[in-house]
């Protein structure tokens, strides 16, 4: 049961939540502002969404899924330039969707496997909330910038009450994708 809703919960914020944010963040972005780096030593909104993808690429599809990727991880981060937001955030989603399909897989017995990644032993559970956090922590950024580059644009939950009502849950491909 606990495993059931720990996969459910990390599926919905992968395939569901994280990606309707990022959407809402790329489709208001102003030309040039996705390989803007606020300094030479941070990172571009370009460069996370290119990061995220190769790390659920890594932890997901090959390291539970044992599918063959290929990751160069320095150059997720080196890179200046590259692809739109729409189509990183395209690529990105093709890879959540894969990544929703080994989620779906799992098994309470499974969760339990040990496995390593990048060298760090780990379990199958354990892969999954690093990836959960580590896209949590990039979405944060990426909503940041995109408050910077495009002040007013964006806004994800009608404060005016005691409840924080979503106002972010309409306007994605993935929205369907996670019932």
């Amino acid at each position: 049961m606990i495993a059931d809703i720990f996969i459910s919960r990390s599926r919905y914020w992968l395939i569901k939540e994280y990606p309707i944010k990022l959407r809402h963040c790329v489709n208001v972005l102003p030309p040039g502002a996705t390989w803007k780096r606020p300094d030479a030593n941070s990172n571009s909104i370009g460069n996370l969404l290119v990061h995220l993808t190769g790390n659920v690429s890594e932890w997901i599809l090959n390291g539970i899924g044992g599918q063959s990727t290929k990751r160069y991880r320095a150059a997720e981060f080196s890179q200046r330039d590259g692809a739109d937001g729409a189509t990183l955030l395209a690529n990105l989603e093709a890879v959540l969707r894969q990544a929703d399909d080994v989620l779906a897989g799992l098994t309470e017995q499974r969760l339990q496997q040990p496995i390593r990644i990048q060298g760090r032993e780990t379990t199958v559970l354990g892969a999954i909330y690093h990836v959960v956090e580590h896209f949590a922590m990039h979405t944060g950024q990426i909503v940041f910038l995109t408050k910077i580059y495009a002040p007013g644009t964006i806004h994800f939950y009608e404060d005016a009450t005691d409840v924080a009502r979503p106002l972010w849950q309409e306007g994605t491909k993935l929205e369907e994708a996670a019932h």
